[in-house]
C-alpha cells in the first residue's frame, strides 16, 4: 500500500475513534442522569475538563503528526498497535456494557449500590483505565506517530493517578470525598 492510502486509512480509523467517543458521550449523559436521579454526588469534578482536554489532543494529534512530521506506516508496529487499539476498544465496552447505568466519563457515586465485581472488575480495580493506557499508546503507534504517543502516555500517567486516587477515595464509604467538585 503506498503511504497515502494507509494516512488515508489512519485517518479513517481515528475518526472513527473521534465518533465513538460520541457515542460514548451520550451513554454516559444518559446514565448520568439515571445516577443522578438516584441520588448520586460527583467527585473530583475539577480534573474532569483536564482530561476532556487531554483526551481530545490525542485524537487531535493522531490526526496531525502523522501528515504533518510526514511518518510511515510501518507494518511490524502499526498492524500490532492496530491489534492493541481494537483490544482496548473491546476491553473498554466490557467495562461499559458490565457497569451499565453506572458507567460514566465522570465519577459519579449513588449512594448504597455495591461495588461490582462482575465482568473485568473482577480482575481489576480499574479495568477502563487499562484501556485508556493502552489506546492512548496504540492508536498514534499504528501511524507512527510516537511524539503523540509519548506525550499523551505521560501527561495521562499523571492524569489517571488523580483519577484513581479520587474514585478510590469516593467508592471508600468511611473516606469519601466531600462532593463539592473539588479535585482530591
Amino acid at each position: 500500500m503506498t503511504e497515502t492510502v494507509t494516512l488515508t486509512a489512519y485517518t479513517v480509523l481515528v475518526l472513527l475513534v473521534v465518533a465513538e467517543r460520541f457515542v460514548e458521550l451520550a451513554v454516559a449523559r444518559r446514565n448520568g442522569a439515571w445516577s443522578r436521579e438516584r441520588g448520586a454526588r460527583e467527585y473530583g469534578a475539577g480534573h474532569y475538563p483536564v482530561m476532556v482536554a487531554l483526551h481530545g489532543a490525542l485524537l487531535l494529534g493522531c490526526l496531525v503528526e502523522p501528515w504533518a512530521a510526514d511518518r510511515p506506516f510501518l507494518p511490524l508496529l502499526g498492524w500490532p498497535a492496530l491489534a492493541l487499539t481494537l483490544a482496548a476498544q473491546a476491553l473498554r465496552w466490557w467495562c461499559v456494557g458490565t457497569l451499565g447505568p453506572r458507567w460514566h466519563t465522570r465519577v459519579l457515586i449513588v449512594p448504597g449500590l455495591p461495588l461490582v465485581a462482575a465482568g473485568p472488575y473482577r480482575y481489576l480495580r480499574h479495568p477502563n483505565y487499562v484501556a485508556v493506557v493502552a489506546e492512548g499508546a496504540a492508536l498514534p503507534l499504528v501511524h507512527t506517530a510516537w511524539l503523540t504517543a509519548l506525550a499523551f502516555s505521560l501527561l495521562n500517567a499523571a492524569l489517571i493517578a488523580v483519577r484513581v486516587r479520587c474514585e478510590n477515595t469516593a467508592l471508600a464509604p468511611s473516606r469519601a470525598l466531600p462532593a463539592t467538585g473539588a479535585a482530591p
